[in-house]
């Protein structure tokens, strides 16, 4: 009996230590099993530690359809776009009241970047830049710079000209208009790109001019659309948030009286069918998608002005996503014959969209401040041969002269 008690008692003291090993082996994988999971947390970490936040400051509301809407359509790309991106947006700010939306912008939202969409803007996202140090900020069509400073811009001087164009091939009074919202050089270039366009397909085709002090006024808007209409203008461009002159040549069009016109920034054919020949729209998408992806990477260089144009696919011409020009004024466009020195007898149509895709290529290619260009007092302002250059094309507060009136002081 006790050999078997002591063998038993043996077997159990055997067992146990087998158990206790294998307890003791079980735990170094343990242990191996928290190293990748360490790994991973501190790379959650470091991703969480790179979000962006950046806030957007409109000028109108996003609902404007046209420049609010369009800096909103960017800013919902680049939101698809990249996944440590947070925004956040402020609509319809006066430009006097910018500093403390800017203010909001960083003590309570905490936000990275801070976009400020308007000209208007510039001087107080300047002193918003020297309160915030280690905040960045990027402002839109202005010139002034600085270590955490940044400016942006798409211009559309080159969809003007070509519509410019249009509307002075398919004008029956040779007497074009344009609203415009404030006298900035932004405009001026914009009115005398318009003016020089129509020039290029016809000599005799004039531009007149009405203010209304407004980006986003669209009843400011149709009052000057009347107004041009009533002195006989039957071609109108503009520079004001909203379909409103869009409006006013399809009502005219209704009534059996065909007025042209040509929407601004955003596709607003949808309209005036009947009104609608072209217009110039802007992807800001592409180009928030660059600034962003240079500031979540570190890359960002505030010193360098980025201007985009049709090269780099952010100006397109087009009252319409699906067309560049309205298949109803296809047709009256190839009917209109041009003669010019490069291409001898060639219809508006094809002129335009061989511009176009010049355009596309560069301005070296082709641009519409090719010399010579003369204001409407007789001065020479472009020499021939030479082009305006970019530092000039921001400065532009002359008109061309087939742009009738005088520019009204800007304070």
């Amino acid at each position: 009996m006790k050999i078997k008690m002591s063998t038993l008692i043996t077997g159990f003291v055997f067992l146990f230590a087998v158990f206790l090993a294998g307890c003791g082996e079980q735990e170094k994988p343990t242990q191996a099993s928290k190293a990748p999971e360490k790994a991973a947390e501190q790379q959650e970490a470091s991703t969480a530690e790179k979000r962006l936040k950046a806030g957007f400051i409109y000028v109108g509301p996003v609902g404007d359809y046209g420049w609010s809407h369009a800096h909103d359509l960017g800013k919902r790309h680049v939101e698809s776009l990249y996944p440590w991106l947070e925004t956040v947006i402020v609509e319809s700010v006066a430009e006097a009241d910018a500093l403390r939306i800017m203010d909001r912008l960083v003590q309570q939202q905490k936000c990275d970047v801070i976009f400020t969409t308007s000209f208007g803007y510039m001087d107080n996202t300047v002193k918003a830049a020297e309160k915030y140090p280690d905040t960045k900020f990027m402002h839109c069509s202005g010139f002034k710079r600085t270590a955490n400073l940044g400016t942006y811009f798409g211009d559309l001087y080159q969809m003007y000209y070509l519509n410019g164009m249009m509307a002075g091939a398919l004008t029956q009074s040779n007497k074009l208009g344009y609203v415009a919202a404030f006298p900035i050089p932004e405009l001026i270039r914009h009115i005398n790109a318009y003016a020089l366009g129509a020039k290029a397909v016809n000599p005799d085709a004039t531009v007149d001019v009405k203010w209304i002090y407004a980006w986003y006024g669209p009843d400011k808007a149709k009052e000057a659309a009347e107004a041009l209409i009533a002195e006989g203008c039957d071609a109108l461009a503009f520079t004001e948030d909203t379909p409103a002159v869009v409006e006013v040549g399809q009502a005219h069009c209704k009534k059996g009286k065909q007025i042209y016109t040509f929407s601004h920034y955003s596709p607003m054919q949808a309209y005036g069918e009947d009104s609608v020949v072209s217009g110039q729209r802007m992807d800001w998408g592409g180009m928030y998608a660059e600034i962003l992806k240079d500031v979540h990477e570190g890359t960002w260089d505030p010193s360098r002005d980025i201007w985009w144009l049709a090269k780099e696919k952010a100006a397109i011409l087009g009252g319409s996503p699906d067309h560049a020009i309205n298949p109803k004024f296809i047709a009256p466009l190839k009917q209109a014959m041009i003669n010019t020195e490069q291409y001898g007898d060639i219809s508006a149509y094809d002129l335009v969209m061989k511009r176009y895709e010049q355009m596309k290529q560069g301005v070296d290619v082709f641009d519409p401040f090719m010399g010579p260009v003369s204001d409407n007092k007789g001065e020479s302002k472009i020499k021939e041969g030479e082009r305006a250059s970019k530092e000039d094309l921001l400065s532009m507060m002359y008109y061309v002269d087939n742009v009738k009136g005088e520019i009204p002081n800007s304070n």
